[in-house]
């Protein structure tokens, strides 16, 4: 059994305590993770800019806030992230946008995928380990709800891409311009479905 509250409390990093170890790191020319190769560098490097761009354009759209503003308990936010990961630097400053702006009803950690890996392998998508994924927690320390890695529409143009190509840095480029034109909405429109059912 996992024990979400422990995680949370112990292991769990703040948003600007999860970036400043990004930071922190890339000084010392590694990454979050076990592979500090030149490429995982790079990746971090312009996921920092992307996280840093988000957070200061990312503008929670009307129907999204009066859905979290009807939501009635208190629900804690646990993130399963990494800083080389470029969904997470699209998605993860959302997840910060809804806590910042409802603080006395959400709280958010962070925890890094490798470093817990029976979390993470209690979450997989078709049987990988992909992030983000955040955990929503009740009072009582139970997930009640989960969302990640990426939207659904995402997620299917992703699998074609990578039926068409190999390329793996065409296929990053595709991504990221999707996130680029879709300015955090689509991810937005799915959270709020399943916030909805905690209102």
């Amino acid at each position: 059994m996992i024990n979400y509250t422990n995680i949370f409390s112990n292991d769990g990093m703040t948003y600007q305590q999860y970036r400043i170890l990004i930071d922190e790191l890339l000084l010392q020319h590694k990454t979050t993770g076990p592979d500090d190769s030149d490429a995982m560098l790079h990746y971090t490097k312009v996921n920092v800019q992307r996280m840093s761009r988000v957070d200061k354009t990312v503008k929670l759209n009307e129907e999204f806030l009066n859905v979290l503003n009807n939501v009635k308990n208190k629900y804690r936010f646990l993130v399963i992230s990494e800083g080389w990961c470029g969904d997470a630097a699209q998605i993860v400053p959302v997840f910060d946008k809804i806590a910042t702006s409802f603080p006395d009803r959400f709280e958010l950690r962070f925890v890094l995928r490798d470093k817990n890996l029976p979390l993470i392998d209690a979450h997989l998508t078709k049987g990988g380990r992909a992030i983000p994924v955040l955990l929503i927690l009740d009072e009582k320390g139970d997930v009640v709800k989960k969302w990640g890695p990426r939207p659904d529409i995402l997620q299917e143009l992703l699998a074609g891409w990578k039926r068409d190509s190999s390329d793996m840095m065409e296929i990053a480029e595709k991504l990221h311009g999707w996130y680029a034109k879709d300015k955090t909405q689509t991810t937005q429109q799915e959270l709020t479905k399943i916030f909805k059912d905690l209102t």
